[in-house]
């Protein structure tokens, strides 16, 4: 599939290893950055949404997106992304996903709107009693992230990980490499990472970033051996 990510927004907390590894299947182990895991908060608009070969339909192709995630490696040593949850608010999508891909996405009541370079983003998924409300936008001049950086461990990540009844699936994307800048934001992310099971306990997220988006191509998954 081709698709493209746009207006991100990169909030991260750091956590204790052992709390993150509790939470993943068998086969994955919770790859870390100076001894800290780290579990994201990513509201984004997904555009141009097509598989290969086929026009982008306007009301399926374009829609928002939110996920919850963190950061893992296979029994190959093989870095990647797993999805608490994806929350989406095109019904479509978010069947495809989860019948194709074994991903978790769930239905949400989503917004967005753009003011110059501010973004005012809200998500609510369906059948929750709170959702989230961001306003963020970039702060500084964008560029990669430096090699070897803590912004570098979290964003440019290429795989995926999923799993269906004690199966683990992976999949690839490619994207060149995000232009990141620096982000100012202010509202909260605490009930999409409170509904993954972790608190904030009243913490700031320790990485904040932006980036305007990337083109993407999406492979199809298959079974981790």
């Amino acid at each position: 599939m081709w698709q493209r990510w746009e207006h991100l927004l990169f909030l991260h907390w750091d956590y204790d290893p052992a709390a993150v590894q509790a939470t993943l299947p068998t086969g994955l182990t919770v790859d870390t950055f100076d001894g800290r895991a780290y579990v994201g908060v990513v509201p984004f608009f997904m555009c141009g949404v097509r598989p290969r070969g086929f026009p982008t339909v306007p009301w399926l192709s374009n829609f928002l997106e939110l996920n919850v995630r963190t950061y893992v490696r296979d029994a190959s040593g093989r870095p990647g992304v797993w999805f608490y949850s994806l929350d989406c608010d095109q019904p479509v999508a978010v069947r495809i996903a989860r019948t194709f891909f074994a991903l978790p996405y769930f239905d949400a009541a989503m917004s967005a709107r753009r003011s110059g370079e501010q973004i005012h983003y809200a998500c609510k998924r369906s059948g929750a009693a709170a959702g989230c409300s961001l306003e963020y936008g970039p702060t500084g001049i964008a560029a990669p992230a430096e090699s070897g950086s803590l912004e570098e461990f979290l964003v440019e990540r290429y795989r995926l990980f999923s799993a269906r009844r004690g199966r683990l699936f992976t999949g690839c994307v490619w994207h060149p490499p995000y232009e990141i800048a620096r982000s100012a934001f202010s509202g909260d992310a605490i009930e999409p990472l409170r509904q993954a099971g972790f608190p904030t306990g009243g913490r700031q997220p320790v990485h904040a970033a932006f980036s305007r988006g990337v083109q993407v191509k999406i492979f199809a998954p298959s079974a981790v051996r």
